[in-house]
């Protein structure tokens, strides 16, 4: 009957520290994964702050832009009296149109991969979180664990003493 209790518990120790492997290697791999996430997310803030210094670019380039076209605008309106000077200007304010459109265009193709990012960067950020969370709650059962296994261990050697004495 001792015997019997004895393999029972061996059987239990040994499915305790299976269990107690197993939680060592879901918190590493869950840090990997934290790792991982923390580097994405430094990634996108890298992203984020080029493409806002873009776009701050390429705001300070339509507002030349624009200048530019309302002087082109002004200095075609007087010159007038010359013909041919005022197709050459047509021509400069149609590019600087153009220009403008690429450049209005190229700064909401900028804000829209920013409102992305920012959305990506809120994601990244409550999957680190939940998963912070999940590593906190496996540490806490791997210590519940490990007080299990000491205080298994010391019941098994004083039931080895026991035996020992009988």
């Amino acid at each position: 009957m001792a015997s019997s209790a004895l393999t029972n518990f061996h059987q239990k120790m040994q499915q305790l520290r299976v269990e107690a492997d197993e939680e060592a290697a879901r918190s590493t791999e869950l840090k990997a994964q934290l790792k991982k996430l923390e580097e994405e997310n430094l990634s996108k803030e890298q992203e984020i702050k080029s493409l806002t210094h873009r776009n701050q670019l390429l705001e300070s380039e339509v507002e030349k832009l624009e200048t530019a076209l309302k002087e082109a605008k002004t200095a075609a309106g007087d010159s007038s009296q010359h013909s041919q000077q005022n197709e050459s200007l047509t021509r400069r304010l149609q590019l600087l149109e153009e220009e403008a459109e690429t450049a209005d265009k190229t700064l909401r193709e900028t804000n829209d991969k920013l409102r992305q990012t920012d959305v990506k960067a809120g994601h990244y950020e409550r999957k680190v979180q939940a998963l912070e969370q999940e590593r906190d709650e496996w540490e806490s059962k791997y210590e519940e664990m490990s007080k299990k296994h000491a205080k298994l261990q010391t019941e098994l050697n004083e039931l080895e003493q026991s035996m020992g004495s009988i």
